[in-house]
């Protein structure tokens, strides 16, 4: 069934003819039906809304509007699926350039630089996750841990690295699943041999034609029985290993088995590169810049574009400026120097960077009063009292030496319930009430987080906060302590964070 598509600013109607559909769903009036296919092109959402003016086998054309836009919380467009993303990135014009990150961080950084996509780099991720060679050391669960922290930290698509699928035509239908659900937009498959090799370092070797072919369509029907529209990026490492007109085949076979984007990975001049993207013109291609010294020529975006390229890797680019810049820092700190202010960003910068901000933004829409605390943990007003103290002391605590300021507090006559607990009454705890205990939480760094004096009453309350406190027998450590001159130690343990919690009796 054939579909005439016409763009109208962001959107795109598909026109087909009534008799070739068929519905799955009553018409929610005489004039609109809602069909939902199998197949459809990659900008057509799978529930689309069709409109004619008769029924579902009229015979008339029926107008496919497609938005391919949905609602999502707060009435925000829900994001586009990965793979939808980077199908549209595929399908609009020009080239587009990709960086290569290997974790979360250098994947927002990634995206906060405005790029519309990266992809992970099997040797970047092996050197910061093993600091081992990209030598087929780095396993499929560690790979697939490690982009899954990537595409959760982003919204841009991202391609990951499939290696050579980690085994055979079945352990690649594995691999795409696991990558589908890990939320790449993408995956590169080649087509080395076990243990596989970098593509620009000696020692590689490929499976036969027909294993690597086979790879292919294996993905594709991993790609069709989840359900998904994962882009599939058939490379071929041939180039080195054999020769260029066995790569050139390679990619033609590739592309005919219904790979989405065919590379030849170390292609060694301009013209290997234009003989690339002369075959199988219906398929994008993929360039390699693989900076500091690969085999392939260093081109400019605008030349890569000329020659037929619709996107192109930069692998090294993060990962080595990131040594670099280790390197010199090391080499200052060693010398009882810190780097520079121009050298790196501002603590502040920092914080943004990882989300300090936003998150602080989200945390007020659903933060609540003191008062309103007390009253749904059952708090008298001064057990709230030490919450709010508490988080205080926290606060000066981050500012640390900004401030200049003692994270020591102190609460003094505090207000109590008439009732203790859900009995009415406060016995047997009624004696504790005359205690007073002092909390003091260390960090695992040796600043100190909160020094705290309460009435031993309020402990319970204080378990809320300080959940290492949960479980502790507050009458008996009193009772056992009774006879004890003030300033016993009632607790002295480390939490599972490494700060040091004391309890102790004044």
């Amino acid at each position: 069934m054939m579909a005439q598509v016409v763009s109208s600013s962001s959107r795109d109607y598909y026109y087909y003819h009534a008799s070739s559909l068929v519905c799955n769903a009553k018409p929610q009036s005489p004039f609109t039906s809602t069909f939902k296919f199998r197949r459809f092109p990659p900008l057509t959402p799978k529930n689309l809304t069709l409109s004619s003016s008769g029924s579902c086998n009229s015979g008339k054309s029926i107008v496919i509007k497609c938005s391919g836009e949905r609602s999502g919380a707060g009435g925000r467009p829900a994001p586009l699926p990965p793979a939808t993303s980077m199908r549209r990135l595929l399908e609009s014009p020009g080239v587009h350039l990709g960086p290569a990150c290997f974790d979360a961080l250098s994947a927002k950084l990634v995206e906060r630089a405005g790029f519309d996509y990266c992809f992970t780099s099997g040797f970047s991720m092996s050197a910061a996750r093993l600091a081992l060679p990209d030598t087929g050391l780095l396993s499929y669960g560690e790979m697939l841990d490690q982009g899954q922290q990537i595409t959760q930290a982003v919204s841009i698509p991202v391609i990951g690295d499939g290696d050579n699928g980690y085994g055979n035509a079945m352990n690649v239908k594995r691999t795409v699943k696991g990558y589908i659900r890990a939320g790449f937009g993408g995956i590169f498959l080649e087509d080395q041999v076990s243990p596989k090799a970098c593509g620009h370092t000696r020692g590689r070797k490929v499976v036969s034609r027909e294993e690597a072919v086979m790879k292919i369509k294996a993905a594709i029907d991993a790609r069709e029985e989840s359900g998904s529209d994962i882009v599939i990026i058939a490379r071929t490492d041939s180039r080195q290993a054999i020769s260029l007109d066995e790569a050139l085949w390679r990619c033609r076979a590739f592309a005919d088995a219904g790979a989405d984007v065919v590379f030849i990975d170390a292609l060694a001049s301009r013209e290997e590169m234009k003989a690339l993207c002369a075959i199988a013109p219906l398929v994008p291609k993929m360039a390699n810049m693989l900076e500091g010294g690969g085999k392939t020529p260093i081109l400019s975006p605008v030349e890569l574009e000329e020659i037929g390229f619709k996107l192109v890797a930069y692998p090294l680019s993060l990962m080595g400026v990131s040594i670099q810049a280790m390197q010199d820092a090391l080499r200052a700190i060693k010398g009882g120097r810190v780097p520079p202010p121009g050298s790196m960003p501002t603590f502040e910068e920092i914080k943004d960077i990882v989300g300090f901000n936003a998150y602080y933004e989200e945390e007020k829409r659903y933060a609540i009063s003191t008062s309103q605390m007390s009253r749904q943990r059952g708090f008298s007003p001064a057990s709230a009292d030490v919450y709010s103290v508490q988080t205080r002391a926290q606060d000066n605590t981050e500012q640390g030496s900004e401030s200049g300021q003692d994270p020591v507090v102190e609460v003094i006559t505090p207000e109590v319930l008439n009732d203790y607990g859900a009995g009415g009454s406060r016995d047997p705890f009624s004696g504790i009430w005359s205690r007073t205990l002092r909390v003091k939480i260390t960090g695992r760094d040796g600043f100190e987080k909160l020094d705290v004096r309460i009435p031993a009453g309020f402990l319970d309350g204080l378990t809320n906060i300080v959940p290492a406190l949960g479980g502790v027998n507050i009458k008996e450590l009193l009772d056992n302590a009774s006879e004890e001159v003030g300033g016993k130690v009632l607790l002295d343990f480390n939490d599972t964070l490494g700060d040091r919690i004391q309890v102790f009796l004044e």
